[in-house]
């Protein structure tokens, strides 16, 4: 696989030379500052490139040209967004990027609780807790219908909890729940995530699938066209949060959007941390049915609790076995490469490393510290080295 880095651009803590110590050798970015829906000019793309390639690395995956809530919904400028996303599609391709990684989360992105939850270590890690979800939904969001979605077990122990909870403790949870995420450039207040939610009162499930249908048929087009393979990330958590629709969060969700869009174009990224949080989804036949339309790898883990709630554990400790997830896709590279594919090999990332060492005392994104993801890159990179050993006879 090939050992990619999340950048979030020249304002990132971890730099690209951070990255390049790491011993990765692609990078994974995205014109954060245009990112709400206008067109991606060559200028900025081949400005952003430079950048990367003066620092010895690769741009090589776009993760992401934004797609606007218009655009989920249907509604509003809808149609020059999407022409617009297809010429920024085609121009970062025709400039050499050629993986694009995007989703079709309603309002949200991912979705944490806690940014800094305390390990026995002493790191810290991110965490997804149902109850405080639940709390926070029911008692300050106060979200109308929000009771119909959280067991009676879960609402008795959310508003117990929220009893306890000082003022300041609703406060950073709501910061966390929905007014941050690295390189967004909005953030949602109360009012205004109110106002977000709402306009998808009358898009059910259904509704929003074939509204991400609609748009995929147009983009793989165009990515056909150019050469370039999409790369669909699930949502996550990857279950209803918030009375939002979810439409990429289990096997299903990727069997109707395969059957649709039958373009090789359209494909996935195989989220391990993910699609993890539903212990209805099983990693490794997942990657196994869709091994061919596989075009975008995290590596990362979660421990699940059977409320709902999970934390992002060590990359080789979670629910999911990684090694076992590692050497079935790696058995998909040695097929391709058989076959003579140019995309053998699947750029891949280790994803949400804790808070470790020194990097508690410096700013960073949550999630995207240097020295937790650097561990997970250097735990996932001896597992690859392994099973290529055994895969030779040089083991075993």
């Amino acid at each position: 696989m090939l050992q990619t880095w999340r950048w979030f651009g020249p304002d990132d803590p971890v730099s690209l030379e951070y990255a390049a110590q790491a011993g990765a050798t692609g990078i994974v970015t995205a014109l954060h500052h245009m990112n709400r829906g206008e067109v991606w000019s060559d200028e900025e793309i081949a400005r952003r490139r430079g950048e990367i390639e003066r620092a010895g690395l690769v741009w090589s995956v776009v993760e992401s040209i934004g797609v606007p809530e218009e655009i989920k919904t249907r509604s509003g400028a809808y149609r020059q967004k999407i022409d617009n996303y297809k010429q920024s599609l085609r121009n970062a391709a025709r400039a050499g990027v050629k993986v694009f990684c995007y989703n079709f989360m309603a309002v949200t992105d991912w979705t944490r609780t806690d940014l800094d939850w305390p390990l026995k270590n002493g790191g810290t890690a991110l965490r997804f807790d149902a109850v405080d979800l639940a709390a926070y939904d029911l008692f300050i969001l106060e979200r109308a219908g929000a009771e119909t979605d959280h067991s009676p077990d879960t609402i008795a122990a959310a508003e117990a909890r929220f009893g306890t909870m000082a003022p300041e403790t609703k406060e950073r949870l709501e910061r966390n729940l929905i007014d941050w995420l690295p390189a967004r450039d909005f953030i949602y207040d109360r009012d205004s995530f109110k106002r977000a939610l709402a306009t998808y009162a009358k898009v059910d499930v259904e509704e929003m699938r074939a509204h991400l249908i609609a748009f995929v048929r147009e983009i793989s087009a165009v990515a056909e066209e150019e050469g370039a393979k999409l790369a669909i990330h699930p949502d996550d958590p990857a279950f209803p949060i918030f009375g939002l629709p979810r439409v990429m969060s289990t096997a299903e969700d990727v069997r109707k959007l395969f059957a649709a869009v039958p373009s090789p174009a359209c494909g996935i990224t195989l989220c391990a941390g993910s699609f993890g949080s539903n212990p209805k989804n099983d990693l490794i036949a997942m990657a196994r049915e869709f091994a061919h339309r596989i075009h975008f790898v995290h590596l990362r883990n979660v421990r699940r609790k059977p409320d709902g709630s999970f934390f992002e554990a060590e990359h080789l400790g979670g629910d999911v076995d990684l090694i076992a997830l590692v050497a079935e896709l790696m058995s998909e590279e040695a097929r391709r490469r058989a076959e003579g594919r140019a995309d053998a090999d699947f750029p891949m990332r280790p994803d949400h490393g804790h808070l470790l060492g020194d990097d508690c005392l410096k700013r960073s994104n949550p999630g995207y510290s240097f020295i937790g993801r650097l561990k997970g890159l250097a735990e996932l990179r001896g597992v690859m080295r392994t099973v290529e050993a055994f895969r030779v006879g040089r083991l075993g």
